[in-house]
């Protein structure tokens, strides 16, 4: 098996090569700005810059992959997110390779809270509108591409929400954690697995990949900060109402759940005292 990730070097990214290179699988990824400083031998790299076309043909013709991840995020530039995601499709459809893109729950309002992989977007940010762009040119140029919408990402105290634990904790940022911003968080282990089982396999569509419990971001930093034996008491605690964060997004992960080997785990099991 032979894969290409794009934004191998980001923290899904990474996850993702680590896992594909320790299954033996011939893995290239791609970076931007900076190439990890360590990765797992026998990995190839190669700098992309996704606001550029001119790279992708070369690239793909080289190294043949069997599968392309796109797991690239530009947050609310649209060149990255957007037309970006556009060419990695465009070229995996001219190149006929499988093809799996990363997507987010940010493509969603919060209005109905509960979203199933049945439910259209409707975003409210830049982001999610990118991230809604992307999901429709990838369903319009490679029909039997596989899209995988996630949460919030978690996992051994590499995430950005782990390092803001940990600041806050330590008194060496300024911020609060929304009691009212609710997500469906997911650890980076379990997405990188799933994802690599839908690389290797034809299903087509949309899925869900989150895990089952719905958290604020005040409640999963309290159970980060018991993990890491931390005074959860020193987290200062806000409301996102009134404030440009989308509130309450679930992603109902049942329906793919039902159709993956990966078990996605829950928050509260994952992030459970050893």
């Amino acid at each position: 098996m032979r894969v290409l990730v794009v934004g191998g070097s980001g923290f899904l990214g990474t996850e993702l090569v680590r896992r594909a290179s320790a299954a033996g699988w011939a893995t290239a990824a791609t970076y931007c700005s900076a190439r990890p400083g360590t990765a797992p031998p026998g990995v190839s790299w190669h700098r992309l810059d996704l606001r550029a076309s001119d790279r992708l043909d070369d690239l793909l013709a080289g190294l043949t992959p069997d599968a392309i991840i796109n797991a690239t995020s530009g947050l609310s530039d649209w060149a990255v997110t957007a037309d970006g995601s556009v060419r990695v499709a465009m070229a995996a459809a001219r190149h006929g390779r499988r093809l799996v893109h990363v997507s987010s729950d940010a493509v969603f309002s919060g209005s109905r809270i509960v979203y199933d992989e049945s439910c259209p977007p409707d975003p409210v940010t830049p982001y999610g509108a990118a991230k809604a762009a992307a999901e429709t040119a990838v369903r319009l140029l490679t029909p039997a591409a596989a899209i995988a919408r996630t949460s919030l990402i978690i996992g051994n105290g590499g995430s950005a929400h782990e390092r803001m634990v940990r600041e806050l904790s330590a008194g060496a940022r300024e911020g609060v954690l929304f009691t009212d911003v609710v997500r469906c968080p997911v650890h980076v282990g379990d997405l990188a697995a799933a994802l690599l089982e839908l690389a290797r396999s034809d299903r087509a569509g949309m899925f869900h990949l989150a895990g089952p419990d719905a958290l604020s971001r005040h409640d999963l930093g309290v159970l980060i900060a018991r993990r890491d034996g931390l005074d959860a008491s020193r987290l200062p605690a806000g409301r996102g109402e009134g404030t440009s964060m989308v509130l309450d997004v679930r992603l109902d992960s049942r329906a793919t759940q039902e159709r993956l080997g990966t078990r996605l785990r829950g928050a509260r099991e994952f992030l459970q005292l050893p």
